[in-house]
């Protein structure tokens, strides 16, 4: 195993019916779970985008420039 991936263990059931309902847009389980660790940590760093933008406005108010 590459030291670059990291083994988790899931049940068994519940990788099963993943397959079955996934599998025409995912070739396997690791694939699924990939994708959908890195959709959430995109929509992660898009909330924060956003808090960051609203905290900048908020600065930028009380200077008067907004």
């Amino acid at each position: 195993m590459s030291e670059n991936v990291r083994e988790v263990r899931l049940d068994r059931e519940l990788c099963r019916v993943a397959e079955e309902r996934f599998r025409s847009r995912f070739a396997s389980v690791e694939e699924l779970l990939t994708f959908v660790l890195q959709e959430l940590l995109r929509d992660d760093a898009a909330k924060m985008n956003r808090d960051e933008l609203r905290m900048i406005e908020e600065r930028l108010k009380g200077l008067g420039y907004i």
